[in-house]
């Protein structure tokens, strides 16, 4: 299926996917702990539940990695073509009511993430794009508007990065990168922030599953941007690449570059 005729189906998985979390949000529930130490919700199962369902009576013959599926040790047989999906990415600011927490649907193609969609259901903003196609935001009320990573400021750079997830000398790493403001935020919308041009570059030197990263570097590429993997000295290694099943699917670090 052309990129084009999937992205309409991804964005409704995930716009369902979102009302049962807005749901759950405002009637509130309990988190639990998982095996590494992470909170889920009955948010997350629901809206993995959703987001599978719909996937597969579209696309019967392309495998999904998610996030809650693989924790419980479901992880299928992936081909050259598999979906990335992290139902509710940014669980911890659910739990804490800060609106900062996404849905997360991304298609991986021969290791490279080719679309992707973020939805925020708190602010119910819309992010999406694909490869070839450009990338696009939708605010509530109203239409698609294409967005664009903007031009290296002259006064430096705007810097991005996790709220909760902060590692261990993030700052001193980034020094050499020209940044002069550093703006904290919460799960994938990292990316949307470069891919639109509110920040310049995305720096994660902490731990990440691919289904955290696919959907928005497959939107901030789309945007024109890219992300990039780092070695244990910070140097660029290639693209951030995914299927990456001996690791548990685990990312290295990596920054995320707008232009």
């Amino acid at each position: 299926m052309p990129l084009p005729d999937l992205l309409p189906i991804l964005i409704d998985a995930a716009l369902a996917a979102g009302a049962e979390i807005e749901r759950i949000y405002i009637e509130g529930c309990e988190a639990e702990e998982k095996e590494d130490g992470s909170p889920v919700t009955i948010a997350d199962r629901h809206a993995e539940a959703i987001i599978l369902e719909r996937l597969a009576a579209a696309f019967p013959d392309i495998p999904v990695l998610a996030e809650e599926e693989a924790a419980a040790g479901r992880i299928p047989k992936l081909g050259r073509l598999f979906f990335c999906v992290d139902p509710l990415d940014g669980t911890r600011g659910f739990v804490q009511r800060s609106g900062e927490f996404t849905v997360n649907i991304g298609l991986i193609e021969d290791g490279a993430p080719v679309a992707g969609v973020i939805y925020a259901p708190d602010p119910k903003l819309l992010y999406y794009g694909a490869r070839g196609e450009g990338a696009f935001r939708v605010r509530p009320g109203g239409g698609a508007e294409p967005i664009r990573p903007r031009p290296r400021p002259a006064s430096g750079l705007t810097a991005v990065g996790s709220r909760s997830h902060a590692s261990h000398g993030t700052a001193e790493k980034g020094a050499h990168l020209g940044i002069a403001e550093f703006v904290p935020s919460s799960s994938s919308l990292k990316f949307c922030l470069v891919a639109e041009g509110t920040a310049d570059l995305y720096p994660r030197h902490g731990t990440t599953a691919e289904w955290d990263t696919a959907a928005g570097q497959a939107i901030l590429e789309a945007a024109g941007g890219r992300v990039v993997a780092l070695d244990e000295h910070g140097l660029e290694t290639g693209p951030l690449g995914y299927g990456k099943a001996a690791e548990r699917f685990l990312n290295p670090a990596f920054i995320a570059w707008g232009r």
